[in-house]
């Protein structure tokens, strides 16, 4: 729970934590430290959510230092390792023959290439002019933004790297936070004021988003899954589309965007007709999570959906992909900080 801080005049101590902390964000930005960040603070967050229920399993004359080491050494290590496994299951998958995501785009430049005698004259100036056309440009797109979805090539490696630092450095933070320390220096405490009201920033969006992302993928699921193929019409590679979907989902915004561009050109290798119903239900059940997502996220952050839109807009501009996904994160700590001083 944040606390409110009384004084309307900072000390000294706190003008120095700002700096540091606007230092840190802007430095994890720009050296591409964001992936190993959200990391550490997913398993820290973890930890601390379940460490109330696992710590009464191991009774002792001080459950607030030895239940607790105990506690939070096992879910340390349990976590990590099941958020390893599935990242390792997800990536096994989207690389296998049935969840490639090389096949996913083979299949959609063939569909553009073969729906193009089927689509207005107006749509068809505006798409690639073969299968290889669109293999050419979807590569040009990969190596301009390299950089940015830090996902391929090289990148990857090094990517995978630092999210694996980032939990056990989440999993080290939560462990020392077992024993319970109060004996900081004044800047001490402010740089771990600081640290809370970011922990807490991120507890509030990431799983805000999480449930936003599960709620899409399940009713695109349904629709993918069961409302087509009571229709007749069965698309190819549909599980692939739904753990896509989830992913992407995870991103705020562009996340839709790229979930139902593939879903509707999947949708065209049966007919027009169905890929245009795929663009209805999708433009109806994204216009409710439209208000689902200002409901939860905003409502977590008290923000309203246009603050959200403009924060995120501001970051792609200076960040690119990263600024999109930092940016809920980011404008929800400084909110805190306005908050906690009674300015908003």
């Amino acid at each position: 729970m944040m606390k409110k801080l009384q004084s309307l005049s900072p000390s000294v101590y706190e003008i120095s934590a700002w700096l540091l902390m606007a230092f840190v964000l802007l430095f994890v930005l720009i050296f591409n430290l964001l992936p190993a960040v959200l990391a550490a603070l997913l398993v820290y967050e973890l930890v601390h959510i379940m460490t109330p229920c696992i710590a009464r399993y191991f009774p002792s004359k001080r459950p607030s230092k030895r239940a607790k080491l105990w506690a939070v050494g096992i879910l340390v290590v349990v976590i990590v390792s099941l958020l390893t496994l599935a990242g390792m299951g997800l990536v096994a998958f989207l690389r296998s023959d049935a969840g490639s995501i090389t096949v996913l785009l083979a299949k959609m430049a063939q569909i553009i290439e073969d729906s193009r005698r089927i689509l207005p004259t107006w749509l068809v100036a505006h798409l690639p002019a073969d299968a290889i056309t669109f293999k050419e440009q979807a590569a040009t797109w990969l190596r301009t933004h390299a950089d940015q979805l830090q996902v391929v090539g090289k990148e990857a490696g090094r990517a995978t790297a630092h999210i694996l630092l980032g939990m056990i450095i989440g999993g080290i933070l939560a462990l020392r936070d077992a024993v319970v320390m109060d004996n900081f220096k004044p800047l001490a405490r402010a740089l771990a004021t600081r640290g809370d009201f970011f922990s807490d920033a991120f507890r509030r969006v990431v799983f805000a988003q999480l449930r936003i992302s599960a709620i899409n993928t399940s009713v695109t699921g349904l629709y993918l899954m069961l409302v087509l193929p009571l229709m007749g019409v069965h698309l190819p590679l549909v599980k692939t589309m739904i753990a896509l979907t989830f992913v992407v989902g995870l991103i705020p915004v562009i996340g839709n965007i790229i979930s139902n561009s593939m879903i509707v050109i999947v949708s065209l290798s049966q007919s027009l007709t169905v890929a245009i119903a795929s663009l209805l239900y999708l433009i109806v059940i994204h216009k409710f999570e439209y208000f689902l997502n200002a409901r939860i996220v905003g409502s977590q952050i008290r923000a309203n959906a246009w603050e959200l839109l403009i924060a995120i807009v501001a970051m792609e501009a200076a960040f690119g992909l990263a600024g999109v996904v930092a940016a809920p994160i980011y404008y929800a700590y400084i909110k805190s900080e306005l908050r906690a001083r009674d300015l908003v």
